[in-house]
């Protein structure tokens, strides 16, 4: 599935016109995600480069998983990222992944939505990106806007369009590779870097 220009910073190559693209459907507050995201990010993307280069694109696709609520408010917050920094958007991944266990279940029931959002933000700080700037994107009015009650925040559109593509691709689980436009099942969060080796060795050509 193609990228749109103004969500750039989810391909994650410098290949001008890719033979293969690697799509990872991942959800902030998913563990197994997270341990996904890191092998790919951290060992994967090397490999590519030094022996598949040019060949192979990595996307990023935002997997919202809703029966965890703050699932919404980390995508929110990345894509809130991408928009004052696209160039911090794999590294704001990387801190969300890394901080997850911060915006599980049980470490939010007694925030509000407003509060998580200043906790997100902050995350943007230490990247140089600014978090005033993140915030002012992700906040949510607490009084009625023209009449409106559900008001969402600036990034609520982009979000819709996000989860509308996972849907239009019938992914349900978190983390789903889908390569080449085909899910790939056999693809494990809990591959090795040899494993990964292996597979890219028998599917890029």
């Amino acid at each position: 599935m193609a990228v749109a220009p103004r969500f750039a910073a989810h391909v994650l190559g410098s290949a001008a016109h890719p033979v293969h693209t690697l799509e990872i459907y991942l959800d902030y507050v998913c563990p197994f995600s997270a341990k996904l995201f890191n092998r790919v990010y951290n060992d994967v993307k090397p490999i590519i480069d030094s022996k598949f280069s040019n060949k192979v694109q990595i996307v990023f696709r935002q997997q919202v998983q809703p029966w965890h609520p703050s699932s919404t408010l980390t995508h929110e917050a990345a894509l809130a990222v991408e928009r004052v920094d696209p160039s911090s958007f794999w590294k704001y991944s990387a801190a969300l992944f890394e901080n997850q266990v911060n915006f599980f279940d049980v470490n939010v029931v007694s925030e509000t939505r407003n509060a998580i959002y200043k906790r997100l933000s902050a995350l943007a700080a230490p990247l140089d990106v600014d978090e005033q700037q993140i915030y002012k994107l992700l906040t949510i009015s607490d009084k009625p806007i023209d009449g409106a009650y559900n008001t969402g925040n600036q990034v609520t559109g982009d979000l819709k369009l996000h989860v509308k593509a996972a849907r239009l691709v019938g992914v349900h689980v978190s983390p789903t590779v889908i390569f080449d436009g085909i899910v790939d099942n056999s693809v494990s969060s809990a591959w090795s870097v040899a494993q990964w080796e292996e597979w890219l060795a028998r599917n890029v050509v």
